[in-house]
């Protein structure tokens, strides 16, 4: 199998702004992917055979990031090392989450692993696009899918005065400034109610605060009883929205259809 450097492995480890591991010349790695963000990456930069499998996460419609057709084009794993040695990849790549005790494992059989963070900026979403691209060998196709994510962000750029959204997650909470849908947020036209009201990473928003201080748009992506709450409905000068809970969490091609959606809301409110 294709090893990768050692050192050049570690400069990913966490976070793709730390630097790329380049694939060896006239040849690309096998890899298997650990990660749903890095699946949906990964399926538009490998070649074709170069993806060996895609995280189980994929493969569900509750916390995929791929379109069902898309992920029914790969084998998936449970994140095994029974499974993974059993596809002999050169290359894992998954979240810096991933257990311990299964790196350990991989990395003494002899199995690089590269873990990626979650992405909390575009720009750190289109690093990693890149990172990914030239691991897998093949920048060409990074630099498009690149330059398709700075498209779609440059279309949905909304003038004017930001409207107030709140973005209601599941589990009734809020996004953190710091997240990669934030920023989406950010740079379509919204400002963010859970700041200005002191709401951080994870904090519940309740829907009795809703109804006594409503923000001018609900996003809401979550199925909790109060998120689906008739009184919603009946908020003066407020709009709710649905919002795909599969938008929120990855970059990559997901920043495509977030950003699209995000922009066909601004439009619907203005």
């Amino acid at each position: 199998m294709i090893r990768l450097l050692p050192a050049l492995a570690l400069l990913l480890a966490g976070c793709a702004s730390e630097g790329p591991v380049r694939a060896p010349d006239h040849e690309r790695p096998t890899i298997v992917s650990l990660n749903p963000c890095t699946d949906a990456i990964l399926s538009e930069v490998a070649a074709p055979g170069q993806l060996l499998a895609i995280s189980h996460y994929s493969k569900d419609p509750r916390a995929t990031s791929m379109e069902p057709a898309e992920a029914a084009r790969y084998r998936a794993t449970g994140g095994t090392v029974e499974e993974i040695l059993a596809l002999d990849p050169d290359v894992v790549v998954a979240s810096s989450f991933i257990a311990p005790a299964t790196r350990a494992a991989l990395e003494d059989l002899g199995v690089e692993v590269v873990t990626f963070g979650a992405a909390r900026t575009v720009e750190e979403s289109l690093e990693q696009v890149r990172a990914l691209a030239e691991l897998a060998g093949n920048t060409t196709a990074g630099e498009h899918l690149a330059a398709r994510i700075d498209e779609a962000i440059g279309r949905a750029d909304a003038e004017g005065q930001a409207i107030e959204a709140a973005l209601w997650q599941p589990g009734g909470i809020v996004p953190g400034e710091r997240a990669l849908i934030s920023d989406l947020l950010r740079r379509t036209g919204f400002a963010s109610y859970g700041e200005a009201r002191g709401l951080t990473q994870a904090d519940f928003l309740a829907l009795e605060q809703v109804v006594a201080d409503p923000p001018e748009v609900l996003l809401v992506a979550g199925s909790g009883e109060g998120q689906r709450h008739p009184v919603l409905d009946q908020l003066p000068g407020m709009r709710r929205e649905n919002f795909d809970t599969r938008l929120l969490y990855c970059g990559g091609p997901t920043v495509i259809r977030a950003a699209e959606r995000l922009a066909q809301i601004r439009r619907s409110v203005s």
